[in-house]
C-alpha cells in the first residue's frame, strides 16, 4: 500500500509494478490505473511475503473501505495527547507507524490508512514531510485557526450575498461585508456602462446563481430588484457633475449672496432705470429660473423701441470665483423628463437671479428699433434694473396674442414687430422648420406626453432671442471683440420643385434638416445660414449657459474700458466647455429616448398613425418615421421600397428600457 502525495493530490494506492522512474499504480478502492514518480510515493505498508498485489483497496489483504477510512477521525484527547508529547522540546518526529502507534494505540494498515489520510486533511495540529511527524508550534496552531475562522466566516459571507442575488429581494448594503459592498458598486458601475473592469469571478458565480448574464441591461434588472437602481434613472448620469449636485460649501455660498444681493454691488449705481417699462416674461408654466422678459417703448417721435431684458447673475457672481468654476465645470443646465439639474444652485437660479414678476431685477438690456422691412435700424446694449409687470405661459400669451384686448397693446404689438423681424430673416434665406414637438415628461413615476405647438407666443420669444443674439454679434464685430460667435456652413438644398413634390410640414422639414451642417462655434463671426444672419451669438441663457454668462462679461469689460479676454483665451475658455456640452446632450439624449421607451412600454398593443421621413439604414430595413399623435420622429422597421410621405402604422415589436431597447415595426 503506498501513499501519493504529490502537489495537490493525497490519495491512497496500491502498487503494481514499476516501469523506468515511474510506478504503476492502482488508485483508491476504483483501481484505477495510474503512473506517478516515484518521489510522490511513499510506502505505508508492506504486501505480506508471497501475496500478489491485488487490483484495488478494497480486496485482500487490505480490504480497506475508503468511506470507512475518512471516518475513522483520531480522538480528540488521544490527538492532544500526541500533541503535547511531540511539542515537549527536544522530542524526536515520529513516523506514521510510531505516530499511529501513539494516536491509535495500534499501526495496523487501516490505522496507518486513515492515519495519514486524517494527516493530509484539513487538520492544523501536526505537520508531515518527508515521512516525519511532529507537532506545530502552539503559535501557529492559533494563527491557523484564526485563519480558518476567517475563511469560515467568509464563506458564509460569500454564501449571504449570492444568497441575496438568488432572491432578488431589497437589500441595504451597510448590512454587507465590505468586500460585496465594493461588488456592489463594481455592479453599479458596470450597469453605467462601465465595462473596462471585468467582475471577480466570484462575483460573476453569483450573477449565474441570479440568472443574470453579465451585461449592463441585465445587471439593471438585477440591481432594480436589490433596490440599489432606480429604474429610471440614466447610467449616463452615474458620477456626473450634476448628479453629484452642489456641495456643502457652494451650498453655503449660495445662501450668502441671497442674503446679500439686496446690498449695493459695483456697477450698480451706473445701471440704467427701467423699471417703469411694462415687462412681461413668458416661459412654460413650470419654469422657475427665467432669463429673458420683453417690453415696448414708444419713443417721442413716434418710434417703436424693442427692449429685450436677460438676466445679469454676473451681478453676484464674480469670474473665477467656487461658484463660478462650478458653474464653468458644468457648462448647462439639464431639462430631464424628471426635472432641471442646474447650472447654478436652485436658490439663486430661482431667486434674485431670476426676472421675477415685481421684483427689481438686474438686467442686460438690449433695445431694437427696426426699419419697415424688419431690419435693424438702430440698437443698443445697457445695464440696467427692470421689474416685470407680469408673467405669462406661453398658452395665456396665444391666447392675449390672438384676442388683442385693449390693455395687451403691447403684447401685440411685440408680435407685429417680431413677425416683420421673421418675415426678414426669410428674405435672407432662412429655414422656418416650426413644427409641433413631443416630449416625455415623468410625472410621479408615470410618462406624461407634452406636445409643445409652435404658437405665435414661442415663435415671438425665439424671435427675440434671435434678434438679440444678431445685435449683440454685430456689435461685437463693431468693436472688435472676442465672442462665442455660433456659425453654420451654407447647405445645398434640395431644388425647389422636389422639395414642393413632399408633404409641407415634418416630410418636407425632414428633407431640409438632413442638408444642413451642424453649427460651430468660433471666436470669429461668420454667417449661420439657417437663421438668415451674417453673425450670431447665443447670448439669452446666462442662468442656463455658461457661454451666454461669458458673453456678458465680455460686453461688461468693453463697457469699462478693461481689457476682454482675447480671441485664444476665449477659445481656450470654449475648449474647456466642449466635454460637459458634449457630455449633458448625450444626458439629454439618453433621458428622451428612455422616456420614449418607458411610454412604450406602458402603452402596449396599441398602434400609432405616422409618416414615413427617410431611410436611416435601409441595408436593415430601418427607417425614421414621424408619429403625428405623438410629435415626434422614430426608428422603425419600414416596408421595403417605402418613399418620403408615405403612410403607416407603428407598433411596438419588442421594447426594455432597462436594456435601452425598442423595436418598432412599421406597416403600410
Amino acid at each position: 500500500m503506498l501513499e501519493r502525495s504529490g502537489g495537490s493530490v493525497a490519495a491512497l494506492a496500491v502498487l503494481r509494478g514499476a516501469q523506468g522512474s515511474k510506478l504503476q499504480v492502482a488508485l483508491g478502492s476504483s483501481g484505477k490505473p495510474f503512473a506517478v514518480p516515484q518521489r510522490e510515493v511513499q510506502l505505508i505498508c508492506a504486501l505480506p511475503a508471497g501475496v500478489d498485489p491485488p487490483l484495488r483497496l478494497g480486496e485482500l489483504p487490505w480490504g480497506l473501505v475508503e468511506e470507512e477510512l475518512n471516518g475513522a477521525r483520531p480522538a480528540r484527547r488521544d490527538l492532544a495527547a500526541a500533541w503535547l508529547f511531540l511539542i515537549e522540546p527536544g522530542t524526536e518526529p515520529l513516523n506514521l507507524a510510531d505516530w499511529s502507534v501513539l494516536v491509535y494505540g495500534d499501526d495496523s494498515p487501516a490505522c496507518l490508512a486513515a492515519g495519514w489520510l486524517w494527516l493530509h486533511g484539513p487538520q492544523a495540529w501536526f505537520r508531515c514531510r518527508h515521512g516525519l511527524i511532529t507537532a506545530r508550534p502552539l503559535e501557529d496552531l492559533r494563527r491557523l485557526r484564526r485563519d480558518r475562522w476567517r475563511r469560515q466566516l467568509g464563506e458564509r459571507r460569500l454564501q449571504h450575498w449570492h444568497g441575496l442575488l438568488r432572491a432578488r429581494l431589497r437589500i441595504e448594503p451597510e448590512d454587507l461585508a465590505p468586500e460585496h459592498q465594493a461588488e456592489l458598486a463594481d455592479l453599479r458601475a458596470w450597469a453605467s456602462g462601465d465595462t473596462a473592469r471585468p467582475l471577480a469571478p466570484e462575483l460573476l458565480r453569483g450573477l449565474q446563481g441570479a440568472h443574470c448574464s453579465a451585461e449592463p441591461g441585465a445587471v439593471r434588472h438585477l440591481l432594480v430588484d436589490l433596490g440599489q437602481w432606480h429604474p429610471h434613472h440614466l447610467p449616463s448620469l452615474e458620477r456626473s457633475c450634476w448628479q453629484l449636485g452642489f456641495s456643502a460649501e457652494l451650498e453655503a455660498e449660495a445662501e450668502r449672496l441671497l442674503l446679500t444681493h439686496e446690498q449695493e454691488q459695483p456697477g450698480d449705481a451706473e445701471r440704467l432705470d427701467l423699471t417703469a417699462q411694462r415687462c412681461v416674461t413668458i416661459d412654460d408654466s413650470d419654469t422657475r429660473d427665467i432669463d429673458d422678459g420683453l417690453a415696448l417703448e414708444t419713443r417721442p417721435d413716434g418710434r417703436q423701441r424693442l427692449w429685450i431684458h436677460v438676466a445679469d447673475p454676473g451681478r453676484l457672481v464674480a469670474a473665477d470665483t467656487p461658484l463660478d468654476l462650478e458653474a464653468r465645470r458644468r457648462a448647462t443646465s439639464l431639462y430631464l423628463a424628471r426635472g432641471t439639474l442646474p447650472m447654478f444652485p436652485t436658490r439663486l437660479s430661482h431667486g434674485p437671479f431670476s426676472l421675477r414678476a415685481g421684483q427689481r431685477c438686474p438686467a442686460w438690456s438690449i433695445w431694437v428699433e427696426l426699419d419697415e422691412q424688419g431690419g435693424v435700424e438702430a440698437s443698443g446694449v445697457e445695464r440696467s434694473w427692470i421689474r416685470p409687470t407680469y408673467r405669462l405661459s406661453y398658452g395665456d400669451a396665444d391666447d392675449l396674442i390672438d384676442l388683442a384686448p385693449p390693455q395687451e397693446a403691447d403684447l401685440v404689438a411685440l408680435h407685429t414687430l417680431l413677425t416683420r423681424r421673421r418675415n426678414w430673416r426669410l428674405g435672407q434665406g432662412a429655414l422656418m422648420l416650426d413644427q409641433p414637438e413631443g416630449r416625455i415628461r415623468d410625472a410621479d413615476g408615470m410618462p406624461q406626453l407634452e406636445v409643445s405647438d409652435p404658437g405665435p407666443a414661442r415663435l415671438l420669444v425665439a424671435e427675440a432671442m434671435i434678434l438679440a443674439g444678431a445685435v449683440i454679434a454685430s456689435l461685437g464685430q463693431e468693436q472688435g471683440l472676442a465672442l462665442p460667435y455660433r456659425s453654420q456652413p451654407a447647405a445645398a438644398l434640395p431644388a425647389s420643385c422636389e422639395l414642393e413634390a413632399l408633404p409641407v410640414g415634418p416630410v418636407r422639414h425632414a428633407a431640409l434638416r438632413r442638408c444642413l451642417s451642424r453649427g460651430h462655434t468660433s471666436t470669429q463671426p461668420s454667417a449661420h445660414f439657417s437663421l438668415g444672419l451674417p453673425a450670431y451669438v447665443q447670448a439669452t441663457s446666462p442662468i442656463r449657459r455658461y457661454a451666454d454668462l461669458v458673453v456678458q462679461r465680455q460686453l461688461l469689460a468693453l463697457r469699462q474700458g478693461s481689457a476682454p479676454m482675447g480671441a485664444d483665451q476665449l477659445q481656450a475658455l470654449l475648449n474647456d466647455l466642449e466635454s460637459p456640452l458634449r457630455q449633458a446632450v448625450q444626458i439629454s439624449r439618453e433621458d428622451q429616448r428612455h422616456w420614449q421607451q418607458v411610454w412604450f412600454a406602458s402603452h402596449p398593443g396599441e398602434s400609432w398613425r405616422g409618416l414615413f421621413l427617410r431611410w436611416l439604414r435601409p441595408q436593415d430595413g430601418l427607417g425614421l418615421v414621424h408619429l403625428e399623435a405623438l410629435a415626434m420622429d422614430v426608428a422603425a422597421e419600414c416596408p421595403a421600397g417605402s418613399e418620403p410621405g408615405n403612410g403607416v402604422m407603428v407598433r411596438v415589436q419588442d421594447v426594455d428600457p432597462l436594456r435601452d431597447q425598442l423595436h418598432l415595426v412599421a406597416s403600410r
